[in-house]
């Protein structure tokens, strides 16, 4: 599909197409940086998340469908608010784009904002804003976490931070050690501390009963609700194989 620039039903429906040699070779030098560990994402430039098409580059981190766990957790929440319309979410670390985009869809009258501190990254979200006809809907800001940004305003801060640590390398598949944004996937020696600075800094910037969701690994969970003691209705949720995937509490009044 990405050699020829064509959808499934395409190659389906044309078995007996040969391909030109300008065809081949393209196929020939795909195959070959999938043959190096390349991610087939990076290779094609792009990647289906909540139904839709984002562009990645190695500026980023690849979205994945475990992530979209959060986008569930945070509808779930917000559909407890009384005016959608009055709705204000930022989405920390935006990387592609893909949480901040998937909630601009799925409710387009809430204000929605995104930080990144890579000017790179920042760039595609804006890129994947302005394909998927969203750019009016999302604020986006350069910015570490969630500096600079206005206190007691946001209904729900949410993130998918770096979470793993430097002493788990080895149990991180290859790909993601060689080809993904170190500093999108790694935290630090013990990979909560990225989440350590977040949560203060969520806490200054929510309202009253606000929510923070943020997307995390089992071996940080313990972690995580110890950060989390002074919120209340602390949760944590189980992506489909069963690992501790998400954490959510609400800010007291």
């Amino acid at each position: 599909m990405f050699t020829l620039g064509r959808d499934r039903a395409f190659l389906y429906g044309h078995p007996e197409h040969e391909l030109t040699a300008e065809e081949k070779a393209r196929y020939d030098d795909a195959l070959a940086q999938r043959s190096q560990g390349i991610p087939a994402q990076y290779i094609t430039g792009h990647q289906e998340f909540w139904g839709m098409d984002f562009i990645v580059s190695r500026a980023v981190l690849i979205p994945r469908p475990e992530t979209e766990h959060v986008i569930e957790t945070v509808l779930g929440r917000a559909g407890r608010e009384p005016s959608l319309a009055n709705l204000r979410i930022v989405d920390v670390g935006t990387g592609s784009g893909c949480i901040a985009l998937a909630l601009a869809k799925e409710l387009p009258e809430a204000e929605i904002h995104a930080t990144e501190i890579s000017p790179e990254a920042l760039e595609i979200a804006r890129s994947n804003a302005s394909r998927l006809q969203l750019e009016s809907h999302v604020q986006f800001h350069e910015a570490d976490l969630l500096n600079g940004i206005e206190k007691n305003l946001f209904d729900c801060v949410v993130s998918n931070p770096p979470y793993v640590g430097e002493s788990e390398e080895d149990t991180v598949q290859l790909e993601v050690r060689k080809f993904e944004p170190q500093n999108a996937v790694f935290a630090g020696p013990n990979g909560s501390e990225v989440i350590e600075r977040l949560i203060p800094q969520a806490h200054e910037a929510l309202k009253s009963d606000g929510w923070l969701v943020m997307e995390i690994s089992g071996t940080i969970a313990a972690r995580v609700k110890e950060l989390l003691q002074g919120w209340k209705n602390v949760q944590i949720t189980k992506d489909l194989q069963g690992i501790e995937r998400v954490a959510s509490a609400q800010k007291k009044p």
